[in-house]
């Protein structure tokens, strides 16, 4: 993830870390893979929780889209795709909401057995 992170500038470099940290802070103890190129992190049962992307103006985190669905009240300012939630570069991200939503994600695959897409 270092060699991710040290390959983005500016605001995307930034929103990036902030995104991992939360990551390390509510699932520390799920391994980090790249997959599609792109920063992922995975569950002990080598199930993919979310994944982040960065592009020119915003990331985005993906979860799956019944996490995403979840969250659909909070999120109604937000860009949303199936399972992704839009980050632009220009705000501040929604720490709170990310930490529920990976929470969520974890207790989705845990205790009902959610896989990936």
């Amino acid at each position: 993830m270092e060699e991710y992170a040290e390959g983005l500038a500016g605001q995307g470099r930034e929103l990036f870390q902030q995104v991992w940290a939360l990551a390390h802070e509510v699932v520390p103890e799920a391994s980090e893979a790249i997959k599609w190129g792109h920063p992922a992190w995975v569950h002990s049962s080598g199930t993919i929780l979310f994944v982040v992307s960065t592009h020119a103006k915003h990331a985005n985190v993906t979860f799956t889209p019944s996490t995403r669905e979840a969250f659909d009240d909070d999120l109604a300012g937000f860009t949303t795709g199936k399972g992704s939630v839009k980050l632009p570069y220009d705000h501040p991200a929604p720490d709170d909401l990310l930490r529920r939503m990976m929470a969520f994600r974890v207790r989705e695959h845990e205790q009902v057995g959610v896989l990936w897409m």
